[in-house]
């Protein structure tokens, strides 16, 4: 009995890890994710320890997230992998008003945004 379970979404040499409500606009957030689509893993968490934007912090923690996922999970060579996807969306979106003049109201948009990071094993060409 019980139910059967759902086959994998992702490649066997793939791993991925998705961040959730995130403070940001998916604007911003998508400006770092651009800055490490397609690169080694090392080289992109370097990039996002030197970058100066406040989105790369949760971007790299999403991306040693994936990271571990692979090593441990899937039992990946960590030295091996590759970045290559990193989505960004929109998530919900608080809205706070302030007051103003002769008794208005101005909104104040507060975004949050997720983002989703694959990360896959390639084999070295020498």
């Amino acid at each position: 009995m019980g139910k059967k379970s759902t086959p994998r979404r992702l490649k066997d040499n793939e791993a991925m890890a998705v961040g959730r409500m995130l403070r940001g606009s998916p604007q911003k957030l998508n400006l770092v994710a651009q800055t490490i689509r397609g690169q080694k893993v090392g080289k992109a968490l370097t990039a996002l320890t030197f970058s100066r934007r406040k989105a790369a912090i949760d971007v790299k923690k999403v991306l040693e997230s994936a990271v571990a996922n692979a090593e441990n999970n899937h039992s990946l060579d960590v030295d091996s992998l590759v970045i290559t996807e990193a989505t960004v969306g929109k998530a919900l979106v608080m809205r706070r008003f302030r007051a103003r003049a002769r008794g208005r109201a101005a909104k104040i948009l507060k975004p949050f945004s997720r983002i989703r990071i694959v990360v896959r094993e390639v084999e070295e060409s020498a």
